[in-house]
C-alpha cells in the first residue's frame, strides 16, 4: 500500500520511520511545511516524492492511503481533503477542535467510502491495551473507579510554536488528555457513555523561556461521573519532569495498577510495571509484559492500519474519537466557568459537548 505523509515534524519522523518498518506499505511522498523539512526528508527518505504543499500529494493517484501529522487545527483542512481525493486516512490525535469540525470529517468520510481511522495508539499498547483485555475477561468484575496521572515536562513548543498557541492548539487537554478520556471511556465502555464532567487547574505563566504562556493550565485535574455512580480522576501536571504516567482501576471484585516511567515520552527503555489482584486472589500479580512506550505503540498502529484500510474498518472510528474531543472541550469549559457539566454526545455539534449542571459549592 502506497502511503502519503502530511507533517515532517520531530512526531511525524516517527511516523515516516514507522511506515517504512510495515511490510507491505511503502512510504511513496512526503508533504513537508518547509523547505528544512524537505530537505531533511530528502536525505532520509531518498524514495520518496518530496511536496511542499499537501494539496500535490493528495493529487497523485497512485497514492492510496495518508497518515496526517501536523498541528491541531489543520486536522479537519488536510483530513476532509484526503479523503476527498480518495484516500484513506490515518489522522493523529485529537480529531479535530470542535464537534462540527469532526462532524465535517465524519461526512466525508462517508461520501468517500474511505476509511478514516484516528490516532488513539493507546489502545494498542502491550501495557494500557492489556488492561482492557483484563477488564473484559471479567478479572476485576464490573469497573467502579479509575485514576489516571501525568506527571511530565512542559510540552514542546512545536513547529512555530503551535502548540503554545490556543488557536492552533485548541488546549492542552486536546493534546494528551484526550488519549486518557478515550483510554477510561474505553475500559469503562460496558457502562455507556458518561454523564457529567468537573475541571480544576492553574497555570504557571512565564515559566521556562522567559516569554508568556497562553492561559491554559498546566496543571489539571477533571472528575468524570456515570449515571450508576462510577467515576474517574484524570489528572496532568506539565510543571513536572521526566515522564511518569499511572493508571488505577479498581473493580466490585478486584484492582489493577500500572505505571510507566522514562527520562522523556519517546524512550525506548522506559521502566514500567502492570499489577493485577485478581478477583478472590489473595495478593496482587505482576503481568509480564512487551516493550511498552509510544514509539511501540506507533509501531503497532501503522501495521495495523494496513490491514485496516484493506478490509475497510478503522481501528478507532471518527465516532467514537468525537466523544473524546467533547470531553476535553466540555473539561475546558468546566475549568473556565467553574462548573460542572453534562455531557452531550449527541449531533448537535452547535451545544458543542456540554450545558452546566450547577456550580461548585451552590
Amino acid at each position: 500500500m502506497r502511503f502519503g505523509l502530511v507533517g515532517f515534524g520531530l512526531w511525524g519522523r516517527h511516523h515516516a520511520e514507522a511506515i517504512a518498518k510495515v511490510p507491505g506499505a511503502e512510504l511513496a511522498a512526503i508533504s513537508c511545511e518547509s523547505e528544512t523539512t524537505a530537505a531533511a526528508a530528502r536525505e532520509r527518505f531518498p524514495q520518496a516524492a518530496i511536496h511542499r504543499d499537501f494539496r500535490s500529494l493528495l493529487d497523485d493517484r497512485s497514492i492510496e492511503a495518508v497518515d496526517i501529522v501536523v498541528p491541531n487545527h489543520l486536522h479537519e483542512q488536510v483530513g476532509v481533503a484526503a479523503l476527498a481525493a480518495g484516500k484513506h486516512v490515518l489522522l493523529e490525535k485529537p480529531m479535530a477542535l470542535s464537534a462540527a469540525s469532526c462532524d465535517r470529517l465524519i461526512a466525508a468520510a462517508d461520501r468517500s467510502g474511505k476509511v478514516l481511522t484516528i490516532g488513539h495508539e493507546f489502545r494498542l499498547s502491550t501495557q494500557w491495551g492489556r488492561i482492557k483485555t483484563l477488564i473484559d475477561e471479567g478479572a476485576i468484575g464490573a469497573p467502579l473507579y479509575a485514576n489516571v496521572s501525568l506527571f511530565r515536562f512542559p510540552y514542546r513548543q512545536g513547529s512555530g510554536g503551535w502548540r503554545y498557541d490556543r488557536d492552533r492548539v485548541g488546549s492542552w487537554i486536546l493534546e494528551e488528555p484526550v488519549h486518557f478520556f478515550d483510554s477510561v471511556m474505553w475500559y469503562f465502555e460496558e457502562l455507556g457513555d458518561p454523564a457529567s464532567l468537573v475541571a480544576y487547574g492553574n497555570a504557571r505563566l512565564g515559566r521556562g523561556g522567559g516569554g508568556e504562556r497562553p492561559a491554559m493550565a498546566d496543571n489539571l485535574t477533571t472528575v468524570m461521573r456515570w449515571p450508576g455512580g462510577e467515576y474517574a480522576v484524570i489528572t496532568q501536571s506539565l510543571a513536572g519532569f521526566e515522564h511518569h504516567h499511572v493508571m488505577e482501576i479498581v473493580g466490585s471484585d478486584g484492582s489493577i495498577r500500572t505505571w510507566w516511567s522514562g527520562a522523556e515520552d519517546r524512550t525506548r527503555h522506559p521502566a514500567f510495571e502492570l499489577k493485577i489482584k485478581r478477583r478472590g486472589a489473595e495478593r496482587a500479580e505482576t503481568i509480564a509484559l512487551g516493550a511498552s512506550g509510544e514509539l511501540f505503540e506507533l509501531d503497532e498502529e501503522l501495521r495495523l492500519v494496513v490491514d485496516a484500510f484493506r478490509k475497510g474498518t478503522p481501528i478507532i472510528s471518527g465516532a467514537e474519537a468525537r466523544k473524546r474531543v467533547l470531553c476535553c472541550l466540555a473539561a475546558e469549559r468546566a475549568l473556565a466557568d467553574d462548573r460542572e457539566i453534562t455531557l452531550d454526545f449527541g449531533n448537535d455539534g452547535a451545544r458543542e459537548a456540554a450545558a452546566p449542571i450547577h456550580r461548585r459549592g451552590e
